[in-house]
Order: C-alpha cells, then sequence, then structure tokens
C-alpha cells in the first residue's frame, strides 16, 4: 500500500509531468490565462491520462508484449489517447459548451500533449502492473492540474499588477513558470 501512495505522490509532486519533466508546456502555459479553463483542462487531463494509463498497460500485457508487439506501443498508445480525448470533446460539447469554448484548440492537443503519452510509455518502461499504471497516470494527471491551477492564479494576479514593460505578458508568465518549478525541486527530497 505504502508503494502505491508513494507512486502517486511521486508522480504529482516529486517528478511533476510539467515542473520537473518539462511535458506538456504548450497546454499549461496556453490554458493558464484563466482559472476555469485551466481547472477544466485539469479534469479532462485527469480522466484521459487515468485512463489511457489504464488502457495501455491492459494492451501492453495481454496484446503487445505476448505477440512480440512491442515495437508498436507508441502508435498503439497514441491511438488509444487520440480516441479518450475524442470522447471528452464530444462530452464537453454536449454537456458544457462554455466550457469547451473556453479550451478551444488545447482540448484536441491533449491528444498530441507529450505528457499523456510520456506517462503511458512511463509505465511500461517502470514495468507497472494494471493497477500501478492507473495510479501513476492519476497521480501524473493530479500533478499537470495542480501546477496549471497554481499557475493560473499567479498570471490572474500578475495581470493586476503594474509590472515593467520588458516583462509584461509572456517574459513573467516564463519567469513565474520556472520560480514554481524551482519550488516543486523542494519536493525532490520527501521520502516514505
Amino acid at each position: 500500500m505504502k508503494s502505491l501512495i508513494l507512486i502517486m505522490i511521486s508522480g504529482a509532486l516529486i517528478n511533476n509531468v510539467v515542473l520537473n519533466q518539462f511535458l506538456g508546456i504548450c497546454s499549461f502555459l496556453g490554458v493558464s490565462k484563466q482559472l476555469k479553463a485551466s481547472a477544466s483542462l485539469g479534469g479532462a487531463v485527469i480522466f484521459v491520462m487515468t485512463i489511457a494509463s489504464a488502457v495501455a498497460s491492459l494492451l501492453y500485457t495481454f496484446i503487445l508484449k505476448p505477440f512480440g508487439l512491442d515495437f508498436m506501443k507508441t502508435i498503439v498508445f497514441i491511438l488509444v489517447i487520440a480516441a479518450l480525448v475524442q470522447i471528452v470533446e464530444m462530452f464537453l460539447k454536449k454537456k458544457s459548451p462554455s466550457v469547451y469554448k473556453a479550451l478551444g484548440i488545447y482540448l484536441p492537443l491533449i491528444t498530441t500533449n507529450c505528457a499523456v503519452l510520456g506517462i503511458a510509455l512511463t509505465n511500461v518502461q517502470n514495468e507497472y502492473n494494471f493497477i500501478e499504471s492507473v495510479l501513476a497516470g492519476f497521480g501524473t494527471a493530479v500533478g499537470f492540474t495542480l501546477a496549471i491551477v497554481l499557475l493560473a492564479g499567479i498570471r490572474s494576479r500578475i495581470r493586476e499588477e503594474d509590472l515593467p514593460a520588458p516583462v509584461r505578458g509572456a517574459p513573467i508568465v516564463l519567469i513565474s513558470a520556472a520560480l514554481m518549478s524551482i519550488a516543486f525541486m523542494g519536493f525532490s527530497g520527501l521520502s516514505f
């Protein structure tokens, strides 16, 4: 049980996919302008990454590996992720058009978000079983959501400040993300 909790905490804080591994930066920087859109994208990523980790684990364990098709794991995982994103996109379009519109192009970008593919491949590389893969996917997605929501909160405060012209816009956002990354490095000493 302890190792399962450690896998989740590690994915969320210690090896944060955005702030430590620098995966998924495009949507991290693009959607973090608004808190609601950030939280919505985070929810979508939690769903997609958790389910993708589960399905990828099952496909790899019961189809790809036994039949010697491990070399196809990247292509298969991308197809699984694309299908899940389409399901989320259709759901949001029907049930919450305002959130769908706020996410814009970044919702389909989950398909090509290297963070989602990265966790599926990392689970295989770490030889995680099904439960470990699901928890690693969930923990990583929670870490992504935490990072994007924190940056959205910071950006909302930054908009209220009178900043010098050279740091307005993208420079202050990148500086903020870098400082968040440094702060998350403090979790690397976390041990159980």
